[in-house]
């Protein structure tokens, strides 16, 4: 009968020098580890030694993993041996924004707690349109440039007037940040009134009627997310927000 109990074995080479710890040699570690393998972990620890086992084994990166005297190769190639798909960088996704608004609205519903003791009442809903577009802004604000560029695809307001794409961030944070403190209401809800209407008919024109496939910049200038109904939805909700703050007022 095989020997069932035998140790599974794998020879991992990694760069592990004193200015730079490869990050996918941790991971190539990490995984032989959870798929029940001891690994002969081996230290690349300088350049030389980098260079000399790309010469010797004719790869072009490293890590590279060897199981059984066959080489797997790096991160990807070892995640792929073992039957995981990695991650595709260009892959459209709604993560982000699924994440985002789910902290938005734990943040909701602990602001109400703290302030009213309860977990949820109409303020809550307030409060959590409020947080999502801080929230959303700050995304933005962390690279404004390449958000504006990416704002360029479909805005209308943008596309006649560049500068505007590297204001609104500003508009969107601002307003959120005022509505969320219930101040200066009269400044607050038209501004976001104005973005998000040009904003929802912006979206409403690039995807029902233009039919375009493009990525939105809601969650910032690096987003994955597709333009579509999640943008418009962001833009529908400060456009309600807006309008009953503004009844609030009269």
């Amino acid at each position: 009968m095989p020997d069932n109990t035998a140790v599974k074995t794998a020879t991992l080479y990694r760069m592990v020098m004193t200015d730079h710890m490869c990050p996918y040699g941790l991971k190539s570690k990490d995984l032989l580890e959870r798929q029940g393998y001891e690994v002969d972990d081996r230290h690349l620890t300088s350049r030389d030694e980098v260079d000399a086992f790309k010469a010797e084994h004719n790869v072009e990166t490293t890590p590279q993993t060897f199981i059984d005297d066959e080489r797997i190769g790096g991160f990807d190639d070892l995640s792929a041996y073992f039957g995981k798909a990695t991650k595709d960088e260009d892959a459209t996704t709604y993560t982000p924004v699924i994440v985002l608004f789910s902290v938005a609205a734990l943040l909701a519903i602990a602001v109400t707690w703290l302030v009213m003791g309860t977990v949820f009442t109409g303020r809550t809903v307030e409060w959590f349109i409020a947080i999502s577009m801080v929230l959303l802004g700050l995304q933005k604000l962390q690279d404004v440039e390449q958000f504006a560029t990416m704002f360029l695809n479909y805005d209308l307001l943008a596309q006649r007037s560049v500068r505007y794409g590297y204001v609104y961030p500003f508009v969107e944070t601002g307003a959120g940040l005022l509505m969320l403190a219930g101040v200066m209401t009269w400044l607050s809800a038209p501004a976001a009134l104005f973005v998000a209407t040009i904003g929802a008919i912006s979206v409403f024109k690039a995807v029902y009627i233009d039919k375009r496939e493009i990525k939105c910049a809601c969650v910032g200038g690096n987003s994955k997310v597709p333009l579509g109904f999640v943008s418009l939805t962001e833009n529908l909700m400060m456009i309600g927000m807006a309008i009953w703050m503004i009844s609030k007022m009269t």
